[in-house]
């Protein structure tokens, strides 16, 4: 196989020259038995990890028939139940793909309000969603109902296989699993955590802070009365932000306590590390004892430089880390995997626009940098010393301004966010919520991942585009405006009532008609 030394080209590159672009260390192909190279199977895409992100992902590319693999290296699900928090804005997504209400029976919904920080002021009455709550929902069952989702829908998942290395060609990637396996696909991408070997082997940088402060968390049972443990959490609560015990049950407790040092969060705490750390910030262990499960968290905050290189690229926390502080991680790499998901099938389909998958990256990676500094921000809040203290009372006052408390709820579930396609009205790149419709519930239609053309008029058509974008003629809708374009991700992508605008923007971000010539 005809390879090159790997050179990064400039992201002006027009995607379809990309698709050509060699990269990455060869990996000679298994030899057959007469000695010749042997061609491994092929996909259209790899995707190294089945956690949230890399799942979403398989799901979202199987809605347009793409063939995925999932490798996922670990063969069992994670032995802790950690409990994650979906956001207004990914609630909406699991709605538009029909799965809200599966989640909904395995979660318990609370007020959306209190992300920033931690500081406990109410969301405002009217945010703009049908969905405005938090849903608490262990990690290991989200991990398992988004598995499923994808595998009904057709994607292979391979447990305990892991990416050992890769190279990039004319014809795609070639994969290389630990165990001596090579596989072939058209693309590959790392959803693969923050150790990421894609990431790694790929040479992006990787950089920001790394860890300053460790936090433990675990669950275990407690030896004192819950009277006891409630006194005391609110007294230390009043200073330390780091610090809980929240019961799960009769006798057991999430326990969350900082740590003194920073440690090696490959290797899993004790309970005598608990008990340790709970005497130094407490002045008591509560008698813990019997632990379900221990872990260990860092503050580390970092940005990959670029999110693709040639027919490889990032996603989740492969492409970004942050301080679990307002809940954000999961949702933030979820949500990539809905950006990402529909370009990258357009790619594989044949019919992408030249820049479409190059949105992925100018969409997307703003997007984290700005989740990196809300968080950077919230740690400063969390500290203990007198000048953070100060300025946490002070944004505590702001908070109750309602306009300076609806842009922090906006930013922490991520309903605010506004893509740039282009000038014209605020709604423009903005998400749409779920509206009614003549037929429903507006998400219930976007359920395939197919554009939707939204008419009021009643006068205009998808014409060509009708097999990648549906329409809905309804001139009830709730709208202040005659028409608009949604993308398969449920942003606004026109505005207008003129069908050859429409036509120009469907062209952009859909590709040409089905009924034009070849090579056009």
């Amino acid at each position: 196989m005809d390879s090159s030394k790997f050179t990064a080209e400039p992201s002006s590159t027009p995607a379809r020259e990309r698709d050509d672009a060699v990269g990455g260390d060869a990996l000679p192909l298994r030899p057959s038995a007469s000695g010749a190279q042997r061609v491994p199977p092929m996909f259209d895409v790899i995707i190294a990890g089945c956690g949230p992100t890399g799942a979403v992902l398989a799901a979202e590319l199987r809605l347009h028939e793409v063939r995925v693999l999932v490798l996922e290296k670990e063969t069992e699900p994670a032995s802790y139940v950690r409990i994650v928090g979906l956001h207004i804005r990914s609630l909406e997504l699991m709605a538009m793909r029909g799965l809200l209400e599966r989640l909904r029976e395995h979660g318990r919904q609370r007020p959306a309000g209190g992300f920033f920080a931690g500081i406990g002021k109410p969301a405002p009455k009217d945010l703009d969603s049908a969905h405005a709550y938090l849903l608490g929902i262990p990690q290991p069952v989200v991990v398992r109902l988004l598995e499923e989702h994808a595998t009904r829908l057709g994607a292979e998942v391979r447990h305990g296989a892991a990416v050992a290395g890769f190279e990039q060609h004319g014809e795609g990637v070639t994969v290389a699993l630990a165990d001596g396996e090579h596989l072939r696909a058209r693309y590959l991408v790392g959803c693969d955590g923050a150790r990421s070997t894609v990431r790694k082997l790929l040479g992006v940088g990787f950089p920001g802070e790394a860890s300053r402060a460790d936090t433990l968390m675990g669950e275990m049972e407690v030896g004192v009365p819950r009277d006891e443990i409630a006194a005391r959490v609110t007294e230390i609560g009043r200073t330390e932000r780091r610090f809980r015990l929240t019961p799960v049950g009769a006798r057991t407790y999430s326990v969350v306590v900082p740590a003194a040092a920073v440690g090696d969060r490959a290797q899993p705490p004790t309970l005598e590390d608990f008990r340790h750390e709970l005497r130094t910030v407490a002045g008591t262990d509560f008698g813990v004892h019997s632990p379900r499960w221990l872990s260990r968290f860092g503050d580390a905050t970092r940005l990959a430089e670029r999110y693709r290189v040639g027919r490889v690229l990032l996603a989740g926390d492969a492409a970004h880390i942050h301080p679990p502080t307002g809940g954000q991680g999961l949702n933030l790499g979820v949500q990539d995997a809905f950006n990402l998901g529909w370009k990258l099938a357009a790619q594989v389909r044949g019919w992408a626009p030249e820049f479409l998958l190059d949105t992925y990256q100018t969409e997307r990676h703003p997007v984290a940098a700005d989740v990196l500094d809300n968080t950077r921000a919230q740690m400063e809040l969390h500290s203990t010393e007198p000048g953070p203290r100060a300025v946490r009372r002070l944004l505590t006052e702001l908070m109750d301004f309602d306009e300076v408390n609806r842009r922090l709820i906006e930013k922490i579930t991520a309903i605010g966010i506004r893509y740039d396609v282009g000038e014209g009205p605020d709604l423009l790149g903005r998400r749409l919520p779920d509206l009614d419709v003549a037929q429903g519930r507006l998400y219930d239609l976007l359920h395939h991942g197919r554009g939707l053309l939204l008419d009021r008029t009643g006068r205009l058509t998808t014409g060509g585009w009708s097999d990648r974008v549906d329409h809905l003629a309804d001139p009830t809708a709730a709208l202040d405006v005659p028409c608009l374009l949604l993308r398969p991700d449920g942003h606004v992508a026109w505005i207008g009532d003129d069908q050859r605008d429409l036509d120009d923007h469907l062209s952009r971000w859909f590709g040409g008609p089905a009924d034009w010539p070849k090579g056009m």
